[in-house]
């Protein structure tokens, strides 16, 4: 099987179940030597057992999320600090306005294509103004974020693909690219600090220690990354399932404070990250099999949150499902910093959409492209036809 034609990346729940009941932890042959892990209970434990399971995987080595304790906990505790729940809810209101605007400059009488025109354009242009980096500079920051997004290709297994090859190529000059861009933003921070992340990040001190230059670098790829890619999903992902369950739809639209719990079920139902990595540090039994150390292991997040043994009716799309115990921001240590952020967004962008628009539906009946990143879950451009309130 492969888990990575587009096929399978627009709809692999049909696989995940036979893979849960079958092999639910699957050993990958060659050229990949890797280990899947589909259900909730194992997946749940490599993702939070930071003892026996490492971060360190086949990943930039600066990037914070691919740490382990104590060097994580003491660069999250630092980040953190740059990154709170205060922080986080003042920017509701610019959340709002850049939304507003946004759906203002997209609405066609007849059609609107979401991903290009809203859902891809709102989360960056919020991370770039929570970063401090100025509007004029917003086209360059997507392409490094689309140029980022490619360097899944080059897994363990891809190394040989031409694909892979120049993922690798093109994210070491946009590393490079960057890096000088940071530094010239450091040093203007230094002399003028400003009221954002970027100052933050410069300013945050944790046991008398700072962020070095390269952390700092680490952390703002992950932003571009993390912080776009996970929300344009979950507004993507989430206007498909209405579109599915139109009965879900009409319940939601009679009762709006479901949003919330309808945004914790598209997470579920449709994870917008379908898989984590991690590095077991020794041999570790899981299901009956061995995995033996350094081994690469995909705890298959999407699959989890389809677990029958821990969701009831889990194929069924349900925005009064609760409880909903769903993986898709991570658990433990290394839960996703950003969550709250993203649901934010979310939030702010599905009334802004469901109060515009009295109908949608989609516009091709061809499948919809998978965003260029193997890991993530969601279509590249959704062309919508529409109907204004």
């Amino acid at each position: 099987m492969n888990f990575f034609t587009d096929d399978m990346r627009r709809n692999p729940f049909p696989v995940y179940d036979q893979m849960r009941s079958v092999s639910p932890v699957f050993n990958v042959p060659p050229p990949f030597n890797m280990w899947m892990v589909f259900d909730f209970e194992n997946v749940k434990r490599v993702v939070n057992d930071h003892e026996t399971f490492s971060s360190r995987v086949p990943a930039p080595d600066n990037w914070f999320l691919f740490f382990d304790p104590p060097q994580h906990s003491k660069l999250r505790a630092l980040i953190s600090r740059a990154f709170t729940p205060k922080s986080i809810a003042s920017l509701e209101g610019r959340i709002r306005k850049l939304s507003s605007q946004l759906l203002d400059d997209a609405l066609a009488p007849n059609q609107l294509d979401l991903a290009a025109k809203y859902s891809v354009p709102l989360p960056m242009k919020v991370i770039a103004e929570m970063i401090g980096i100025p509007a004029s500079d917003w086209t360059l920051f997507r392409d490094w974020s689309d140029t980022m997004l490619k360097l899944s290709y080059s897994m363990r297994g891809m190394e040989k693909d031409a694909e892979a090859a120049n993922a690798l190529a093109a994210f070491r000059t946009v590393t490079l690219e960057m890096d000088a861009y940071l530094a010239n933003m450091i040093e203007q921070r230094r002399t003028d600090p400003c009221d954002d992340l970027l100052t933050r990040l410069i300013e945050a001190e944790v046991d008398g220690e700072k962020l070095k230059h390269n952390e700092i670098l680490g952390f703002f790829q992950l932003l571009i990354i993390g912080g776009q890619e996970t929300t344009t999903n979950l507004i993507n992902n989430s206007m498909l399932c209405f579109m599915e369950n139109p009965d879900q739809l009409a319940l939601l639209r009679k009762s709006p404070e479901l949003l919330p719990s309808a945004i914790e079920e598209v997470l579920r139902y449709r994870s917008p990250l379908q898989w984590l990595m991690r590095t077991p540090k020794q041999d570790v039994a899981l299901n009956g099999q061995t995995i033996p150390a350094g081994n690469l292991v995909l705890a298959i997040v999407g699959s989890a949150n389809r677990d029958a043994k821990q969701f009831q009716n889990p194929n069924q799309f349900d925005i009064t499902r609760t409880p909903n115990p769903h993986l898709a921001f991570g658990h433990g240590i290394h839960a996703c910093l950003g969550a709250a952020l993203s649901r934010m967004e979310a939030r702010v962008a599905l009334q802004d959409i469901l109060a515009r628009l009295d109908h949608f539906e989609l516009a091709s009946q061809q499948p919809w492209e998978p965003r260029k990143a193997l890991h993530v879950h969601g279509p590249a451009a959704l062309p919508l036809n529409i109907r204004i309130r």
